[in-house]
């Protein structure tokens, strides 16, 4: 049996690794294609040496975020391998291409972390979602809350709630992070700020979450996507001194200085999630969020791009005593490889 697995940003390449392990040992051929969306080296390559990640077979190198100009390698690729399943992850346009380029070729689709939905249609990724799931014969859930919106919207897949990869890989890899990278400042003294997504970074929104952060009256780490840093020098944002504006950094690298920090900032809905499993308290500059059990929690708040609202959660943000445990039990990508194994044979 033989899946073909297309990723092409950073936290895809970390939910394929726990992934790949689980499908090596139940026998499961895979094949990797990299679509090339983020080629900034710190964004993609570390993952494979990092993470042990073997090399994937294809790399289309497009160094684009159009996904009608990666489906065509990626049915190419599909034709070459004729993969029992194709498998897509989340909700970038790389996931859109493979799931578009499986239908087109007749290839069953398979969607990790289906369901998912903000309730936000302004957000490209929302489209990818609906579009996705629309398309897959086999949805992986992460929870009950996402098979229950996939009911409502009666899609035509087979619906499993398997857990999240996102926390298999987190309790695979976090406690090397933690080994091999020692924080910029004193564990919890400090605000960690990443901020990539396409609407904020534009302004006047980018502009508004920097005021936000220049606000803050911790030190603030901000690992910088090259998208982020090109569009505060071309708009001449001006960030205070005590936020400290660094290169992207390598997974391990930044889950370490996210699991010592005392509050997250972010637009990345992977971060409001692992912040979570670390016990740190998430404000998150976006007005929806798909992860919405952590705003429930009290363990995240949803400020938008307002200044204030921004500064005034990180000074009150404070983790609940007491939290659910939340997406899975470590064993997503077990239950998702012995799926893939069974359905196929069936």
């Amino acid at each position: 049996m033989k899946v073909l697995s297309v990723v092409g940003n950073r936290p895809q390449f970390v939910k394929s690794a726990p992934l790949s392990l689980a499908l090596r040992e139940v026998g499961i051929e895979e094949v990797g294609l990299h679509t090339g969306q983020h080629y900034d080296r710190e964004l993609s390559e570390l993952f494979f040496e990092e993470l042990g990640l073997p090399e994937p077979r294809y790399r289309l190198d497009l160094r684009t975020a159009d996904s009608a100009a990666m489906q065509p390698g990626i049915e190419t690729a599909a034709r070459a391998e004729r993969p029992d399943w194709l498998l897509v992850y989340g909700d970038t346009n790389s996931t859109l291409a493979g799931a578009t380029a499986a239908a087109a070729l007749g290839v069953p689709l398979a969607h990790v972390e289906a369901g998912l939905r903000s309730g936000d249609p302004t957000m490209p990724e929302e489209h990818n979602r609906i579009e996705t799931d629309r398309l897959a014969q086999l949805l992986l859930c992460p929870d009950q809350r996402s098979r229950e919106t996939l009911e409502r919207e009666r899609v035509d897949g087979r619906i499993e709630v398997v857990g999240d990869v996102m926390y298999d890989a987190s309790l695979l890899f976090a406690p090397l992070a933690r080994e091999r990278h020692e924080p910029p400042h004193p564990p919890r003294s400090y605000v960690v700020a990443t901020i990539h997504r396409e609407a904020n970074v534009v302004q006047p929104r980018l502009g508004r979450i920097a005021e936000g952060l220049n606000r803050l009256a911790e030190p603030v780490v901000f690992p910088a996507h090259p998208r982020t840093r090109a569009a505060l020098e071309r708009e001449r944002i001006a960030l205070a001194g005590h936020v400290e504006l660094v290169a992207p950094l390598g997974y391990l690298e930044l889950t370490a200085l996210v699991a010592h920090a005392r509050v997250v900032v972010t637009d990345s809905g992977g971060l409001q999630k692992e912040a979570y499993w670390f016990g740190v308290p998430c404000v998150t500059a976006r007005p929806s969020t798909e992860w919405v059990d952590t705003v429930e929690a009290g363990a995240n708040v949803l400020v938008d791009d307002d200044p204030e609202r921004l500064a005034a959660a990180v000074a009150e943000a404070r983790m609940p005593e007491e939290r659910p445990h939340l997406y899975g039990d470590g064993a997503a990508a077990d239950r998702i490889a012995g799926l893939l194994g069974t359905l196929a044979r069936s």
